[in-house]
């Protein structure tokens, strides 16, 4: 009967249908039937799949790995003080949903195992100021993929408003051979910006600059921003131009071979005159100048003593083998480091005996450049060095200084390149340092802020894709050493650039091609990670033809890459010169 008599009150019917009304599905693509589109997931852990699927045709499947949970969220913008249901079909081990930034008590809701769809539900309340909310699903460490479909938050919209205006003042700032900054007025009502490059959109900011990165040099590039909030984008400002710099490609050919020369000592594959180089070898790399000391930054290059090396040529000789290799066009470097000699320039005062004796070591033989090839401990970073754009560690900070340093003496023409282990490099996409919570190697990564800052002086980027452990790639799946895909994975990651430690807001942006080769060994004597010939030349098609692939799909293809590295010349030589041979054949 009290049911009755209040559906017939008029007022009380009219206010519950306005209620319900008011109340709308605010998620974006909850179904995930536009892909991706919509939700973020951290360390580009998540996909869309056909199968299984709770509703519709596509579901998500989401996969941990490392320290990264797989989470997938997306912000929706709502109403102050109200009433929320956030719900969700799952499955798998460990499944949460949840929401945050909610103003009042954030919540999730979670199954420890769903092997069929499973529905979870929870509700929250906007705080007083609230405006928006990130909606999440997320798996557990190393339980595998999981699935979510047909996600919802219901509850009052909030009035959308007008889109801002468009941008005014947009102007370039410094201008680099891969980058540009930009910056404009701010706009009343925007909450955010997009930058668009010759058209497309290539970036947002929250601010009123930003800085566009991996150009090519010597490229004109036109740009414009839109004002976005809550209620759309803006029309596009006004075009700005500009043209990057010449940048440091160090007069290398198109497509050029590197190779490093047993210079200090001899192993199995015996010594080698640098006049008995062949001319197919483009840079070729002094192994090795080496510390007095580990911390004392005094690098000393010691050629092999006729009682190691019974053919070594004299000093006059070996100068003027570098004067002749230098007049012939190639490049002749002096590489510091190596597996036995570990710098680490932990004090200004290391710095500056860097500086002085490498460049000592450069005058004395009359050299085009430098190679860093800093492994074992060399580089590690602290606890609290957890940002690599902005570094804190004395030896990363240190050897970025010296390294400017010699770039700034030397000029434009002075090649400079690295050679980083991908433990430094690639894996610096699952780990960065000693991690969030501790315990991690905190060597993981350390390459990252060095390579970053020296990115537009920076001649020759060539990761050892060799002696190295699975690593995981923009895949999510490991890869491991003995075949193309591993090259091809490996590269990928530094040609598209990836998030550090998973963090989608902290990428480490790509590089050039023209700045990329790729490190092999040049005989199973070499080093562990030999491929043959043919899985070399899958791997070149792959990433510059995007044909000949195999299980890994790059992010795109790179014609312009810049060749191939070798440990050794000595060990090629060893091997009848069959890495040498292959790479004349593909690049003619």
């Amino acid at each position: 009967m009290l049911t009755a008599a209040l559906l017939a009150v008029p007022g009380i019917t009219a206010l519950s249908s306005a209620a319900r009304a008011a109340d709308a599905d605010l998620a974006v693509n909850g179904g995930f039937e536009s892909g991706l589109s919509g939700w973020t997931c951290t360390a580009g852990s998540g996909t869309t799949v056909n199968s299984p699927v709770h509703g519709g045709s596509s579901a998500l499947q989401a996969t941990p790995a490392g320290s990264d949970n797989a989470q997938c969220a997306q912000t929706v913008t709502v109403k102050p003080g109200s009433q929320y249901t956030l719900s969700g079909y799952v499955r798998g081990s460990y499944v949460y949903l949840g929401a945050s930034g909610t103003g009042t008590t954030d919540v999730s809701t979670w199954t420890q195992s769903a092997p069929d769809w499973q529905k979870l539900t929870t509700t929250f309340t906007t705080g007083a100021s609230t405006t928006k909310v990130t909606i999440y699903t997320h798996g557990w460490y190393g339980t595998g993929a999981y699935y979510a479909d047909d996600v919802s938050l219901v509850g009052p919209g909030a009035s959308a408003g007008q889109p801002p205006a468009a941008p005014t003042g947009l102007k370039a700032g410094t201008v680099t051979s891969s980058s540009v900054a930009l910056s404009w007025a701010a706009v009343t009502g925007a909450t955010s910006y997009a930058v668009y490059r010759d058209g497309a959109k290539v970036q947002t900011a929250t601010g009123t600059s930003a800085t566009v990165t991996g150009l090519n040099p010597s490229t004109a590039y036109g740009f414009q921003v839109t004002a976005v909030n809550d209620a759309g984008e803006s029309a596009k400002s006004a075009a700005v131009t500009a043209t990057t710099t010449a940048g440091s490609s160090g007069d290398l050919p198109t497509h050029a071979l590197v190779g490093y020369l047993h210079s200090s000592f001899a192993n199995g594959s015996g010594y080698t005159r640098l006049a008995d180089v062949p001319d197919s070898w483009d840079v070729i790399d002094l192994a090795f100048g080496e510390p007095t000391s580990a911390t004392s930054g005094d690098i000393r290059f010691n050629r092999c003593p006729v009682t190691e090396c019974p053919n070594v040529e004299s000093d006059a000789d070996f100068k003027a083998a570098i004067k002749a290799k230098q007049a012939a066009g190639k490049k002749v470097l002096i590489s510091i480091g190596g597996a036995n000699g570990q710098v680490q320039l932990t004090t200004t005062a290391a710095r500056d005996a860097f500086v002085s004796s490498v460049s000592n070591i450069i005058d004395t033989y009359g050299l085009d450049g430098l190679d860093i090839d800093f492994e074992g401990h060399s580089l590690s970073l602290d606890a609290s060095d957890t940002d690599f754009r902005n570094p804190t560690t004395p030896v990363i900070v240190n050897l970025i200084s010296a390294l400017k340093t010699l770039k700034a003496k030397y000029g434009s023409k002075f090649v400079l390149s690295m050679a980083p282990e991908t433990f430094f490099v690639q894996m610096g996409y699952q780990y960065y340092g000693t991690g969030k919570w501790g315990g991690q190697d905190p060597r993981c990564g350390a390459y990252l802020p060095v390579i970053y800052a020296l990115r537009d002086d920076l001649t020759l980027l060539h990761v050892q894709d060799y002696n190295s452990g699975p690593i995981m790639g923009l895949d999510n799946q490991y890869h491991s050493m003995g075949g193309a895909d591993f090259h091809i994975a490996m590269t990928d990651m530094l040609l598209t650039g990836f998030p550090v430690a998973g963090d989608a807001g902290n990428v480490f942006p790509p590089l050039r091609p023209d700045q990329i080769a790729i490190g092999m060994p040049a005989s199973v004597n070499a080093g562990n990670g030999y491929v043959a010939p043919s899985e070399v030349t899958k791997a070149l098609d792959c990433l510059t033809k995007k044909t000949n692939c195999g299980s890994y799909t790059t992010h795109g293809t790179w014609p312009a890459l810049r060749g191939l590295m070798t440990w050794s010349v000595n060990w090629d030589r060893f091997s009848n010169w069959e890495f040498q041979k292959n790479f004349d054949a593909y690049f003619g």
